[in-house]
């Protein structure tokens, strides 16, 4: 009796093991989700002619950094003769280029305040380098810098929970169709609503995160000629919001991961449950059966106890 019960346990353990890992499969295989940028040139054209020598190799590392997600961030503060026409004319460069301006604010001189612009640009990533050649045209460039930050991880993890969750939500559809019982049917409509909002949750993360690839942000200060503006800098407030947002995408991330894991986990155990119950149940019935056993049991057990 206890070989057909260990083959029963095996077999569901390894059906276990073959759905997990179907499931792990199936979340990987898809690509990264927003487009790919590559980081700003970094040299000129000695660094290309090194990499077209270099063979083979050269040309797979070439096509690996293209396929990287690069978030690029910037300032740059300008010095001009009219603030308020120079943002004008800020704006149509940034437009010209596919860009956009998502905030400007502009300040007129009054007393012993001089006029002033800022503008927060978002600029195709392809095309920064050039708009930013173009802005410097304006006036005198005090300060232009850039910033990179790779997200590829970001990118493919993302894109790897919306796949897991589609499927999920495909097969509990499937499920639903067939499904006859009513209790049935209100628990697979609550669990498909609860899906289909993280679902969603997840795909406005993934577009943010896309728009923030695709279009590469620049904080625009226009101020007149003959006056300093101080360039910004993080202080601790701002480091404490970068480790606060840390700590919640890890725990989120941890979270999800617990999420997937747990409805296996709760199988798993059932199962373990159900084999150690029938093996007790099957002990007992012996027992009762066989008085001299049982009683022989006992004797046996007593002995080997000190």
């Amino acid at each position: 009796m206890r070989r057909p019960l260990i083959l029963v346990a095996v077999a569901l353990a390894a059906t276990l093991g073959l759905a997990g890992c179907s499931a792990a499969s199936s979340g990987s295989s898809r690509s990264v989700a927003g487009p790919a940028v590559p980081a700003p040139r970094s040299g000129g054209d000695g660094a290309g002619g090194v990499a077209d020598s270099a063979g083979g190799g050269a040309k797979s590392e070439g096509t690996a950094a293209k396929d990287r997600a690069v978030v690029i961030t910037g300032e740059a503060i300008i010095a001009v003769g009219d603030p308020i026409a120079a943002a004008a004319d800020a704006t149509r460069i940034v437009t010209a280029a596919g860009g956009r301006v998502d905030g400007r604010s502009e300040q007129a001189g009054s007393g012993g305040s001089a006029a002033s612009a800022t503008l927060t640009l978002r600029i195709p990533a392809a095309k920064l380098d050039a708009t930013l050649d173009d802005l410097r045209k304006l006036g005198r460039a005090d300060r232009v810098t850039t910033n990179s930050a790779d997200v590829t991880g970001q990118t493919q993890d993302l894109d790897a929970r919306i796949t897991a969750l589609r499927t999920t939500i495909q097969r509990m559809l499937e499920l639903e169709a067939r499904a006859t019982d009513t209790s049935d049917l209100i628990s697979l409509e609550t669990a498909i609503g609860d899906r289909q909002g993280e679902l969603e949750s997840l795909e406005t993360q993934q577009r943010d995160l896309a728009d923030q690839v695709a279009m590469s942000t620049i904080a625009l200060t226009l101020h007149p000629k003959g006056t300093t503006v101080a360039p910004s800098k993080a202080g601790f407030g701002d480091g404490i919001v970068t480790g606060w947002s840390a700590f919640v995408a890890f725990w989120g991330t941890a979270l999800v991961v617990l999420g997937v894991l747990l409805p296996w986990l709760v199988l798993a155990g059932l199962i373990v449950a159900l084999v150690f119950g029938i093996r007790w149940a099957v002990r007992r019935r012996r027992r009762g059966a066989d008085p001299a056993q049982a009683v022989a049991e006992r004797t046996s057990s007593s002995t080997a106890s000190p």
